[in-house]
């Protein structure tokens, strides 16, 4: 009997690890494999572990394992560790998966041979009025226009991809790439997919390959889990000296832009109201500049205003009329999130030469 191995991490999930083990329970797998699950839990303190504890009691392919690391890279290497299959399959607690989710990906990497496979990242919020702010944190996250034309949320795509959602490896990927990047909080998996391309291998996105992701209800919690996203992602680029994609640095462009502008106008609005006068940069020319300064500032912002509303009525239009009220705020908490969280990484990554803690908690 040939074993496929799943492999969890997670951390105070008192409220959906049973759901999630149900679900896992459930699915149907080709003939000739067995199942066994493994659920690196990060000490949780909500009362997770004991409901886990219980579900591996009564079901014996289920098995607890401790991360004393708490973070996702420290739980999928603890899992890979003990993992006896040939197969191996990452799993998320706040995600649905059809119930041949692991026979296709099964399917997809023994027809296409490559070194980690996986299906579309289809977000979705939750029925009726108190979900209307996450169905418009799905609709923006699904968009191309939010999210700068990622294969990953196609959910038509098929074929070679730079990362997919989750993912599912044949052993030898992981002693040929090796695991993932315990020193990363976030973007373990994008760092190791860069890694895996680098290296000659290759990633495959199938649309067969179906579930279903419960981003984050509201849009505060939008922005903390960008900003989170975007500090991640320069200690990566450090690393390998390459960004995954050129979408990784837009919004950290866009944002310190923005931010140079405004200190520009700032200092050049101050200068001239002093009445500061050189005899090599007289007080006209510093008005002029200043002016010009306000006249970037103000294309800037009307032009991204201009396109987020105009990416605001394509989705609602699509999605639902009751959506635009809330997708402004969440379009942005995306971008301005990601961007400066990207600002702070790239300092912190080449100037202080070390990661802030405060940025090494995870923000569900």
């Amino acid at each position: 009997m040939r074993v496929v191995s799943v492999i969890v991490p997670c951390r105070h999930e008192r409220d959906h690890i049973e759901a999630f083990c149900r679900s896992v329970a459930a699915q149907t797998l080709p003939e000739g494999w067995a199942l066994e699950v493994l659920v690196a839990d990060g000490q949780s303190e909500d009362g997770t572990r004991e409901r886990l504890a219980a579900w591996c009691l009564s079901d014996p392919r289920f098995v607890m394992l401790d991360n004393p690391g708490r973070i996702v890279s420290c739980g999928l290497n603890r899992c890979i560790e003990r993992a006896r299959g040939e197969f191996i399959v990452r799993l998320d607690v706040h995600t649905v998966y059809a119930p041949d989710y692991i026979a296709q990906c099964l399917a997809t990497w023994q027809a296409t041979g490559a070194d980690n496979v996986g299906g579309p990242w289809r977000a979705e919020g939750a029925v009726g009025v108190k979900g209307t702010e996450q169905r418009a944190v799905a609709a923006a996250f699904q968009s191309r226009w939010v999210a700068g034309g990622a294969l990953s949320r196609d959910l038509a795509y098929e074929g070679e991809v730079d990362t997919v959602y989750l993912g599912a490896w044949p052993r030898q990927t992981f002693e040929r790439f090796g695991g993932f990047d315990e020193t990363l909080v976030r973007n373990q998996d994008d760092e190791h997919n860069l890694r895996i391309r680098q290296g000659g291998g290759r990633i495959w996105q199938s649309p067969r390959i179906r579930s279903t992701y419960f981003p984050r209800a509201s849009t505060g919690d939008v922005f903390r889990q960008y900003r989170q996203y975007g500090y991640w992602k320069p200690f990566v680029m450090k690393k390998h000296g390459q960004a995954a994609a050129l979408r990784h640095l837009i919004p950290g462009l866009f944002v310190a832009s923005m931010g140079v502008l405004l200190v520009l106008l700032l200092a050049l609005s101050l200068w001239a109201g002093w009445g500061i006068e050189l005899d090599t940069l007289p007080l006209q020319a510093v008005a002029c500049a200043a002016w010009w300064v306000l006249a970037l500032c103000a294309a800037q912002v009307l032009l991204y205003a201009g396109a987020v509303a105009a990416v605001c009525l394509l989705i609602a239009r699509q999605q639902g009329m009751d959506l635009l009220p809330h997708l402004p705020r969440v379009i942005a908490a995306y971008h301005f999130g990601y961007g400066l969280g990207s600002i702070r990484g790239w300092f912190d990554a080449l100037v202080r030469g070390r990661p802030d803690p405060a940025f090494g908690r995870l923000t569900r």
